[in-house]
């Protein structure tokens, strides 16, 4: 797990050095770390990510365009929705200063959510003034356990039943299933 050896906390020390340092020559280090992280401009714009964003996000960010965050949509753990402008990575940027101890929920452009924590760094270049930030998103949907995936299988049905498009309540209750699985497989691995 990602939170063991080398932390997250190397891992984002080691991103932003690699950033600072060549600010024209970082990706090569940042695609071999092993986790999702990307950069941004001093305005928030992306400027790069790895290929683990892509993975954890569900889609591919537009550099250049997609501003703070590399999720399609963000909430926050109680489930309020949160516009990219308001996320962690954008609050880091305005107010020039990285954020921890955050936790909040991607959705995918499929309707399928992952609980991540987020490491927004801003960094600066050699005059001091802020240059853009890094952000380590660390995937700890796995940490939420077979309840969790029951409760998101169960929000699908609700979902589902409260709807009349019959193809939106085939996704939804397809999504059910999958996370009916996964809670399965989870409670097997735990047994």
């Amino acid at each position: 797990m990602l939170l063991d050896s080398p932390t997250a906390s190397q891992l984002i020390d080691e991103a932003v050095s690699a950033v600072s340092l060549a600010p024209d020559n970082f990706y090569e280090v940042l695609d071999r770390l092993p986790a999702p992280i990307y950069v941004t401009d001093g305005d928030g714009t992306i400027v790069y990510f790895n290929q683990a964003c892509v993975e954890l996000a569900g889609r591919t960010p537009e550099c250049g365009r997609d501003k703070y965050c590399v999720t399609w949509k963000i909430y926050t753990t109680d489930g309020d929705f949160l516009p990219h402008d308001q996320c962690p990575m954008a609050v880091a940027i305005r107010e020039q200063r990285p954020i921890r101890n955050v936790e909040a929920i991607a959705e995918r452009p499929d309707g399928t959510t992952v609980n991540f924590i987020p490491f927004p760094t801003p960094w600066f270049d050699a005059h001091g003034n802020m240059a853009g930030a890094v952000n380590l998103l660390l995937d700890i949907s796995a940490q939420r356990g077979p309840e969790y995936l029951l409760e998101q299988a169960h929000k699908c049905r609700r979902l589902a039943n409260s709807i009349t498009d019959a193809a939106a309540t085939d996704t939804l209750n397809l999504m059910a299933a999958k996370y009916d699985a996964q809670a399965l497989k989870l409670s097997r691995a735990d047994a």
